[in-house]
């Protein structure tokens, strides 16, 4: 399969569901809290729907695709995104979004294990890490385009929903004309695993620290545009820039992997944990400095792709006879971090403000820095030959 086949509508199916259907939330979310009249509690509540049905969904993702191959799920991951989107574009109330927040969360669960699958099954050996890189590059790609949407829609948030719906449809008949079936004899076989880190050694930490990591991101995904939209300091186009510069500072984290290898796995953990905590807490501090918030915006982007990038890695090296395991452990566990995290946020916002809020989940990220791993034995080869994305 040539490279560019598999690679191309790969990019464009995980901006969609990530960019497009699950991140864009937090910065739709004044228009639509406004619209549904939500408190900023069931606004939390609301974000953590992504996550948990993204718990539930990349865990059938990885069974049928150890079963049947990846073309199904990808396929699935296009279609709950497509009807997520719709359904929350015609919202009438919060209990509708919620379902189409549901669908939509779960096309990123979805998308995650087939790629990697994807990529093993029909591309060269020297190929794989390259596609790895450009794939993984889709979810900063989204972030940007849905800045874009909005800061050319401002608040019709019901049309850009609208307008991204549209998109994950091509993405889905995109990649349903180009990803194959698995076929009678494919070439790769998938070892099942499950999913248990009972008696591993060093998992105890990457647990811990997965769990704590998310936590700490899920204020900023959520509330950042809500917190710089309460200041009535910013115009719409200011917080989609502020967006924007989210998605596209992401790119810088595709650097994770050459500073593991330069500096060792423990400085690059505890340099991105320092920066995601720093990203809330330049916010907290700074909330009408146009600067220092798009640095903020420019730390957080950053360090967040990176981090998943350190978390990959780490977890090969602790299960590292089972790499499927180790990429999928750590992510699940991020993702429940978000769940918890997204509607706590919400609860301390309603019952202090923002800046309280933003405060605590800053603090939380610098503090996942003291809990990093130490030396764990290096694998790198293995480290790159499987992607999952969160």
């Amino acid at each position: 399969m040539r490279f560019s086949a598999l690679v191309a509508p790969g990019i464009i199916m995980i901006a969609v569901a990530y960019g497009l259907a699950r991140f864009s939330y937090g910065l739709l979310l004044p228009g639509i809290s406004e619209d549904l009249d939500m408190s900023p509690s069931t606004s939390g509540f609301i974000s953590s729907l992504f996550y948990f049905s993204y718990c539930f969904a990349i865990v059938a993702a990885t069974v049928f695709t150890t079963e049947k191959g990846p073309r199904g799920m990808v396929l699935a991951a296009g279609a709950s995104a497509f009807l997520g989107l719709v359904m929350m574009s015609v919202s009438p109330n919060v209990w509708f979004l919620g379902a189409g927040v549901l669908l939509a969360g779960a096309s990123t669960g979805f998308v995650s294990p087939p790629y990697g699958a994807a990529i093993s099954l029909w591309l060269k050996e020297k190929q794989q890490g390259k596609a790895n890189t450009w794939i993984n590059s889709g979810t900063s790609m989204g972030l940007a385009l849905s800045g874009a949407g909005a800061l050319f829609l401002a608040s019709e948030w019901r049309l850009t929903y609208m307008i991204y719906a549209g998109i994950a449809l091509i993405a889905f008949i995109w990649n349903a004309i180009m990803i194959p079936s698995l076929g009678p004899k494919p070439k790769v076989m998938f070892e099942r695993g499950k999913f248990s880190f009972r008696g591993v050694e060093g998992a105890t930490p990457l647990v811990v620290c997965s769990t704590i990591l998310g936590i700490s991101t899920a204020a900023f995904w959520t509330f950042s545009v809500d917190f710089l939209s309460s200041t009535n300091q910013y115009s719409g186009s200011e917080t989609s820039l502020f967006w924007i510069i989210i998605g596209a500072s992401g790119v810088l984290g595709g650097f994770s992997g050459a500073l593991i290898e330069k500096l060792g796995l423990p400085f690059a953990y505890k340099w991105a944990s320092l920066v995601i905590g720093a990203a809330s807490l330049l916010l907290t501090l700074f909330p009408e400095q146009r600067a220092l918030v798009y640095l903020s915006a420019a730390c957080f982007g950053s360090s967040y792709i990176f981090i998943t990038g350190v978390l990959m890695v780490w977890g090969i090296r602790v299960f590292i006879n089972n790499a499927s395991l180790g990429i999928g452990t750590p992510f699940l566990l991020l993702a429940l971090g978000q769940v918890l995290g997204s509607f706590f946020a919400g609860a301390l916002i309603g019952a202090f403000n923002y800046s309280w809020a933003f405060a605590v989940y800053g603090a939380v990220g610098v503090f996942a820095m003291a809990l990093g791993p130490r030396k764990i034995k290096k694998n790198p080869r293995r480290a790159y030959l499987s992607w999952i994305k969160i």
